[in-house]
């Protein structure tokens, strides 16, 4: 029996892990692949306090480490499911606990195109917030056509040079009002447009739209959605239309004990910064019912 099973070894689970441990908690954290979930492939991160500049692989590390130093134990399975009692399932084992603490995040959709992998962090982001710095004063795109892309581009809009955006219908499905303030300054849309080829050589150097229209970037901003972990839950907790799944109260559910943090759960902003913050408050929530 632990007093705490965490689904997913991201930020946001390491960071439950700290805080348990350091409240002497029995804790697993459960990870299919490898610990430090999506920010594990950032060349750099910038945008954290009190760390300047770090790559995304140094501060995963750093993070697991100090989970593991404390006495968190790791398992690299595959979680199948969970039940309301708190039974984990995974492909190897059975495990019991307390309290659980989902963490699984979630994945950037891809365009699933050749070169995509090869420039990812050498030129192609889905994360506008977290690397427009890195292109302050060149030329960007965009694409996609809903409010994340738009929210996109009002973002790169007053760091970069142009930012051409890309949209596979014939407007944006969002609130466009602000679009207007930036579309005659520094912004050129692609309306019924695809791209069709992504090229380069050690970096990202320019996209081909609709196979005609060439255009030089040096940075490619996805921003077609992402799609949540989480079918294996569904059994327990209710998920709303985009996959993910609703707390009552912060990272609650309405399963007692069970707590849902970082990119997993339904929330207006998804960042390193608010995964660790919902890590924190998952297992100060625990410590206290089970105290």
């Amino acid at each position: 029996m632990y007093d705490s099973i965490i689904v997913g070894g991201g930020p946001a689970g390491l960071t439950a892990a700290i805080y348990l441990r350091r409240a002497n908690k029995k804790v697993l954290v459960l990870e299919s692949n490898a610990c430090g979930g999506q920010i594990l492939n950032a060349n750099n991160v910038e945008n954290y306090p009190g760390i300047k500049s770090i790559s995304g692989f140094d501060l995963s590390m750093n993070m697991m480490n100090q989970a593991m130093d404390l006495g968190a134990e790791i398992k690299y399975e595959t979680v199948l499911k969970v039940d309301e009692d708190k039974t984990v399932y995974t492909n190897k084992d059975t495990y019991k606990a307390k309290s659980v603490i989902i963490a699984v995040g979630s994945k950037n959709r891809k365009l699933k195109m050749e070169n995509e992998d090869k420039f990812i962090g050498k030129g192609i982001s889905y994360c506008a917030t977290c690397d427009g710095n890195f292109f302050k004063g060149k030329d960007v795109a965009v694409v996609g056509g809903g409010d994340t892309a738009l929210d996109d581009i009002l973002y790169l809009s007053p760091i970069v040079n142009h930012v051409y955006s890309i949209v596979r219908g014939d407007s944006f499905k969002g609130e466009t009002k602000e679009l207007e303030e930036v579309k005659n300054n520094n912004v050129t849309i692609f309306y019924n447009s695809e791209i069709t080829k992504i090229e380069g050589n050690d970096s990202l150097e320019k996209i081909i739209i609709n196979d005609k229209d060439e255009i030089n970037v040096s940075g490619l901003f996805i921003a077609i959605g992402q799609e949540p972990n989480n079918h294996m839950f569904k059994n327990i907790l209710e998920i709303d239309e985009n996959g993910y799944i609703i707390t009552i109260d912060e990272v609650k559910t309405k399963n007692k004990g069970i707590y849902v943090v970082g990119d997993a759960r339904e929330k207006i902003l998804r960042q390193l910064t608010t995964a660790v913050s919902d890590g924190a408050l998952a297992a100060t929530y625990a410590i206290k019912e089970m105290e």
